[in-house]
């Protein structure tokens, strides 16, 4: 039992840490782009590399904030229905949800997207624009990583879940989990 707490601990820790960096890197993003308008409207100049940059800021924080996001119950669900359900009948939700869903979906985006990696990397594949950004594979490379830490944080509420489905976890734990004050 503390074997699988440690995990969740040590997972929870991962996706927090990578949410944070990824919130830097939100603020970055709106610097740029309020630096790009600002240089194309007042000055007329405007730099491909630097437009490939936002959405590329864009991709990334989009695809690595998905672990935090799930560790902090922030996903789309039917809330209205969710929320009305006892601490166990969510839990099994969550089981279920995580086998059938989201274990299936994290593997099949990851197992898909290694090849598109492979090959983005052994052409060395750059942007196709005059002036783009070079070393395209490491924004693909986002992809699997994304999906493995979303995965991870699976484990973690699948651990979480069952131990509250069990009767093991106690009022203190499900505040942590939905970031609720007790």
């Amino acid at each position: 039992m503390k074997f699988f707490l440690s995990v969740t601990r040590f997972i929870d820790t991962l996706n927090e840490i990578t949410g944070r960096a990824v919130s830097w890197l939100t603020l970055l993003m709106v610097v740029l782009v309020t630096a790009d308008v600002l240089l194309r409207y007042l000055f007329h100049v405007s730099f491909v590399a630097v437009q490939e940059l936002e959405w590329h800021l864009f991709a990334v924080v989009f695809l690595l904030g998905g672990g935090y996001t799930l560790k902090h119950n922030g996903h789309v669900r039917v809330d209205v229905v969710y929320q009305r359900l006892g601490r166990r009948t969510r839990a099994w939700i969550n089981i279920l949800g995580c086998v059938f869903l989201l274990f299936p979906g994290c593997y099949l985006m990851i197992k898909t997207s290694i090849p598109f990696v492979e090959s983005s990397f052994s052409l060395n594949e750059t942007s196709p624009d005059p002036g783009g950004l070079p070393a395209r594979w490491l924004l693909k490379l986002m992809i699997p990583a994304a999906f493995m830490l979303m995965g991870l944080q699976g484990v973690a509420l699948f651990v979480q879940s069952i131990m509250e489905a069990a009767g093991l976890a106690g009022k203190k734990s499900e505040d942590e989990q939905t970031g609720e004050k007790p």
